[in-house]
Order: structure tokens, then C-alpha cells, then sequence
């Protein structure tokens, strides 16, 4: 499995901003999904997940209640809706993938994709 993420960029704080994650392999509706992100001199940190059929997911305390992630089995597509972001949310957001899960530990995801910088201006 492939990944790429995309959709990054400079949004204010209080806008919104779609992070997409494209995949490809034709097995790639069975794996779980997901986000993680790294700040600048922090390390990287999960902020939301997505089963293989979109019915679970969780987030980091961090982000929940602002982001939504969701999946587009038949485009082989995932997404994060990032509502309100906060400065706090600038990082590098990468997508990552595994036959389980979705975990929230870096070592719980085989496949991971380059990453899209999301910047938070206040």
C-alpha cells in the first residue's frame, strides 16, 4: 500500500482546511487508518484514526470535537476535516495504514505516506 497525503497549507485559526489521503492498492478498504502529526521540535503524535469499514473512530483529546476523519472506500481515500484549527495544530500531517487497528501508536501503522504541512496562523 501507497500513501500520499495532500491538502495542506495556511489557514486562520477559526477556519477550516480538508487534508485528503489517497492510496493505492486494491486492498486498501480493509485497513484501518491513520493521522499523525508532528510539530516543530516535537515529536510525532497520533491525532485520529478510522476502521477498514468507517464505522469506528477515535481522536486525541487534542482534536476532538474539531476534526472528523472519514473514508471513501470505492475512491480508496481518506480524509481529515480540520474545523477550528488552533496555532497549536501547526505540524506536518501524515496518513498511515495497517490490516489492524486503528491504533494510536506510530508502531501500530506499516505503510505511511509523505507527509503535507498544515500551518495555523492566529
Amino acid at each position: 500500500v501507497q500513501l500520499q497525503a495532500s491538502g495542506g497549507g495556511l489557514v486562520q485559526a477559526g477556519g477550516s482546511l480538508r487534508l485528503s489521503c489517497v492510496a493505492s492498492g486494491r486492498t486498501f478498504s480493509t485497513y484501518a487508518v491513520g493521522w499523525f502529526r508532528q510539530a516543530p521540535g516535537k515529536e510525532r503524535e497520533f491525532a485520529a484514526g478510522i476502521s477498514w469499514t468507517g464505522d469506528s473512530t477515535y481522536y486525541a483529546d487534542s482534536v476532538k470535537g474539531r476534526f472528523t476523519i472519514s473514508r471513501d472506500n470505492v475512491k480508496n481515500m481518506v480524509y481529515l476535516q480540520m474545523n477550528s484549527p488552533k496555532p497549536d495544530d501547526t505540524a506536518v500531517y501524515s496518513c498511515a495504514a495497517d490490516r489492524y487497528g486503528p491504533g494510536s501508536r506510530l508502531r501500530e501503522y506499516r505503510y505511511w505516506g509523505q507527509g503535507t504541512l498544515v500551518t495555523v496562523s492566529s
